[in-house]
């Protein structure tokens, strides 16, 4: 057996994962009841990749509130009623042997739907319906949202929850410059943007004590939105707040031509990683065994957040255990592969 970075367990706090590879949150946009329930296209998508031997398994962006759903079509958490389904994911994962995680969201000006939306600013997405400015109530109303949907996550049985802070969605929105232009305690200077995201966390932090991640866009492709360098900041503040761990993407909170290539958003990862001193997961094109084994063995980031691979093959693990070499464990069923 060849020892490699790829295939090795890491724990974080008292969950341990099989290996580093971590099934990036994707819209799946099938709950077909428009009622944020689980469908059976979850139980199948969702567990096959546990089957594949991904380490973490991560749900889509499920809505902490109705109207903060991408689509009709979302998960949902908003209620002690969409726990149920979820139990039922996370237990179907774990026979799998993988560990289960879910990203908590609420869509901001991005919410394609009839109801009154809500932003920082009523300030447009481009193409999309004017959102109604947040009012402090209504901050309030979400951060709490947040927090009983950590209450819901932990019932259900997840072993990670990661806060979606990126693409453009409403945490996003607080964060950027771009879509910020409040004069109150969430707006104006870069820590009273950052406001939203730290009472989310403490929130949060109320009712789960396992690991959290948050998801960011560390690169916002305009010249007048957050650096790098601010996303280091908002890092150190995170790592200070007990966050365990930055999923690095980029993008979404205006439209952009984005120059995209293997493994475009590595950087992100491996100059937070080091220079903010937080562990990071990488995203972004990456398709291959050695490509993730670099980023690893070159500690550019701590897990390698796998998406549209793993949407082509749900087994990819296994076709990069070969291409490393390494022998790992696979379904009974399957051995004879």
């Amino acid at each position: 057996m060849t020892p490699t970075q790829l295939f090795s367990p890491y724990t974080i706090k008292d969950v341990t994962l099989k290996n580093r590879i971590v099934m990036s949150p994707m819209c799946m946009y099938s709950s077909y009841n428009r009622d944020g329930k689980v469908t059976d296209w979850h139980r199948v998508h969702y567990p096959s990749r546990a089957a594949g031997q991904v380490g973490l398994v991560m749900l889509e962006a499920t809505a902490v509130l109705p109207e903060g759903r991408i689509s009709y079509q979302d998960l949902g958490i908003w209620s002690d009623e969409h726990v149920a389904g979820l139990q039922e994911v996370v237990r179907l994962i774990h026979h799998n042997e993988a560990k289960a995680a879910i990203q908590l969201a609420h869509a901001g000006r991005k919410a394609d739907l009839e109801e009154t939306i809500f932003a920082p600013s009523a300030i447009a997405f481009e193409g999309m319906k004017t959102p109604d400015e947040a009012s402090a109530e209504y901050i309030q109303q979400t951060i709490s949202a947040f927090r009983d949907a950590a209450r819901r996550a932990r019932e259900a049985g997840f072993d990670v929850i990661e806060i979606h802070g990126a693409h453009g969605y409403l945490i996003s929105e607080f964060l950027s410059p771009l879509s910020n232009k409040r004069t109150d305690e969430y707006g104006g200077s870069a820590d009273n943007r950052y406001r939203l995201l730290r009472e989310v966390i403490e929130a949060v932090k109320t009712e789960w004590q396992g690991p959290l991640f948050v998801r960011i866009s560390a690169n916002e492709y305009h010249e007048d939105g957050n650096t790098l360098e601010q996303f280091i900041q908002f890092a150190k503040y995170m790592k200070e707040q007990g966050v365990d761990l930055i999923d690095c993407s980029s993008g979404g909170i205006v439209p952009a031509a984005i120059e995209i290539f293997p493994g475009y958003q590595v950087n992100l990862a491996d100059q937070i990683r080091n220079q903010a001193g937080i562990a990071t997961g990488a995203v972004g094109l990456i398709s291959s065994g050695l490509q993730a084994e670099e980023i690893l063995g070159n500690q550019r980031a701590d897990l390698i957040f796998v998406g549209r691979e793993l949407l082509r093959n749900p087994y990819w693990p296994l076709s990069a255990a070969k291409e490393l070499g390494a022998t790992i464990d696979r379904p009974k069923p399957y051995h004879r592969s």
